[in-house]
């Protein structure tokens, strides 16, 4: 699968650890270095505004979506970068997914944890088949992760379809394996119907 744009959904705070600035930086760096789009969320604090310069400063083409409340705040990284203000979140995120060929999230809150699954669903659902990763920096997802086996125990997702995710704690073997990257086609009304049976 040609990956020519991957987006990266992260958090607008830096966090706790230097760590996560350093991968966010080495991430969009590395995006940056080969020739691949940065899609994201525009702002110019935090995560997203470390990843967004670092793609930059490698060379690469930076596309940010925001929709119109935030940018009355004046919260977009404007250097650079193509700005687009849409509507509203819905349409930030519909955007984002047209434009991007996978998808990889950083350390984040509410909203990188609801951006990603909702990109995740929808390869699952056979929407997309664009790849889906997690660059787990200081195991931050590492929690998450063993829920998801566990909800796969009690056969609320399907192991296959947790397999989906792609993870690694270093920028350069993540974007590695997008590149790698075959698409999976699934039939979940198939397994769905399988799982009511038992």
């Amino acid at each position: 699968m040609k990956i020519n744009s991957i987006c990266v959904y992260c958090g607008s705070s830096t966090g706790r650890l230097p760590d996560y600035t350093s991968a966010a930086r080495k991430l969009g760096e590395e995006i940056g270095r080969r020739g691949i789009r940065l899609v994201y969320g525009g702002a110019g604090v935090g995560l997203m505004g470390e990843v967004a310069r670092a793609a930059l400063a490698a060379g690469g083409q930076v596309v940010g979506v925001m929709p119109e409340a935030l940018f009355a705040r004046k919260l977009a990284c404007a250097d650079g970068i193509e700005l687009r203000v849409v509507k509203d979140m819905h349409e930030r995120k519909a955007t984002m997914v047209e434009l991007s060929d996978g998808f990889i999230a950083l350390p984040g809150g509410f909203g990188t944890f609801e951006e990603f699954f909702e990109a995740l669903t929808w390869q699952q659902l056979g929407i997309h088949a664009k790849p889906c990763g997690l660059l787990n920096i200081h195991g931050y997802f590492d929690e998450l992760l063993k829920f998801l086996d566990y909800a796969v125990a009690e056969m609320f997702i399907h192991k296959p379809h947790y397999d989906m995710i792609l993870a690694s704690n270093e920028p350069k073997e993540l974007v590695a394996k997008f590149l790698d990257y075959t698409p999976v086609i699934m039939d979940k009304a198939h397994w769905v119907k399988e799982m009511s049976r038992r």
